[in-house]
């Protein structure tokens, strides 16, 4: 396969006015987006975008990018990732374009693409946009420049839409809930569709200023949404990331709730209520009580690399419809076709409601075991993984842990480490087996 120039494992992503995020950039993969889009037949692009300042920026470049290339244009405004995927779908519009950074902080920014069914961009599309990104850019004839317009109730078409996931016979009469924005793309969305859902709604991390996105807010951050949970008196809270695709959840106690926990209680309700299809995907990174509840309740579960496109990847193999990451991003293919955090805060409040419990109460079912991460760097261009004296310490402390430990060597991503993580029952032992494996990598690095 071709190595991609631009396009990562989720768009294009980088520091703004740096390498592949610049203005001139930006237009250019507008005008080359459209130009292979152009070529399938609607000529209609959504854009959305999150909360940062360079999103008005990027909008400008790529609206005027798309125009050139003959495509006409729908603005959305702040709108979080899953809305646009679901807007792409319903404008019956080519594809969607999402301009965000997730999860990183202001100065960040990203492209990410979805298709006409609001599933992520297929590889041969990105690849012919980046081919056509090496041509000069050429602009079409005044008579077919693309037109551009704003669509004005994106915002209540979203709204209804995850109001629609809750049942009809069902309410939130009664419950106190902290929704917390990170300050992100669903501050003017999450609150108003719990609260028409008929909850008490505090609103924390909802007023955008273009640089506090994702600061000390949101998912990411979850000192402030624990310690208002307890402060109101909430039954819970419902913590979103800065573009609306990663979800943790707080129980009444200020305990935080994540994505490995999510994934079980929506498959236990689903299990239940005879929803559930098959198993459940979960990464590398899950931890090792999920698999073992599974295990125990008879649910069929599968890690998949770190990823929610891998996660999606078989998912689709398996013809399942619930996975995700301990980090929040939840996938239910019945009801979303990309990671949608409002959705699935919906989706678990219907389940607590069902079966008549708290988020505590149906939460602790699974016992999470104790983890340990520690970050080893190490040379480029060697590869301690490969060494024996590592390999063979990693293997010695997976025959101590036995069933109930799990050992996860990994090179990451974006720096020269290694991540050691180590689970099992006994918090001590996890600690000095991790730290055993780790001083085996750095003598080596």
């Amino acid at each position: 396969m071709t190595q991609r120039k631009f396009f990562g494992t989720d768009g294009i992503r980088g520091k703004v006015g740096e390498g592949k995020l610049t203005p001139e950039l930006v237009l250019k993969l507008g005008w080359a987006a459209g130009r292979v889009l152009a070529r399938r037949g609607t000529n209609k692009v959504i854009v959305g975008k999150d909360t940062r300042i360079s999103g008005y920026l990027f909008e400008s470049a790529l609206e005027a990018g798309l125009s050139a290339a003959g495509l006409n244009v729908r603005l959305l405004g702040p709108m979080p990732t899953p809305a646009v995927a679901y807007l792409t779908r319903t404008f019956r519009a080519e594809a969607g374009i999402v301009i965000s950074a997730s999860h990183n902080p202001y100065y960040d920014n990203g492209i990410k693409f979805f298709s006409s069914d609001g599933s992520k961009l297929g590889d041969e599309i990105e690849r012919a946009i980046e081919a056509e990104l090496e041509k000069p850019l050429r602009c079409v004839e005044s008579a077919k420049l693309g037109k551009v317009k704003r669509i004005d109730d994106a915002a209540g078409r979203y709204i209804e839409h995850c109001k629609s996931h809750f049942p009809l016979n069902m309410t939130l009469d009664g419950l106190k809930i902290v929704v917390d924005c990170a300050h992100g793309a669903t501050y003017h969305i999450a609150p108003r569709v719990f609260k028409e859902l008929g909850a008490e709604v505090i609103a924390i991390g909802a007023e955008p200023d273009g640089i506090n996105i994702n600061n000390g807010y949101g998912a990411t951050s979850m000192k402030n949404i624990c310690e208002a949970v307890v402060r109101e008196q909430a039954d819970l809270g419902i913590a979103l990331d800065g573009d609306g695709d990663r979800l943790m959840m707080v129980d009444h106690f200020g305990n935080v709730i994540d994505g490995d926990q999510i994934l079980y209680m929506l498959a236990k309700d689903g299990q239940t209520h005879g929803t559930l299809r098959g198993g459940v995907v979960g990464t590398q990174m899950s931890n090792l009580g999920l698999e073992l509840a599974f295990e125990d309740m008879g649910i069929p579960f599968e890690r998949a690399k770190v990823g929610d496109r891998y996660v999606m990847e078989k998912l689709k193999a398996n013809d399942w419809h619930i996975g995700g990451e301990n980090s929040g991003h939840i996938l239910d293919l019945d009801h979303a076709t990309t990671g949608d955090a409002t959705v699935a805060a919906a989706l678990v409040l219907a389940a607590i409601q069902r079966n008549n419990t708290s988020l505590h109460e149906y939460a602790k079912g699974m016992k999470m075991l104790p983890q340990v991460l520690i970050n080893v760097r190490y040379q480029e261009g060697d590869d301690p993984l490969k060494n024996p004296a590592v390999t063979k310490e990693a293997e010695s402390v997976d025959a101590e842990l036995g069933k109930r430990g799990r050992v996860l060597l990994r090179k990451s991503g974006t720096e020269p480490l290694i991540r050691v993580m180590v689970e099992g029952d006994d918090r001590s032992q996890v600690q000095t087996c991790a730290e055993r494996i780790a001083a085996a990598v750095n003598e080596v690095s």
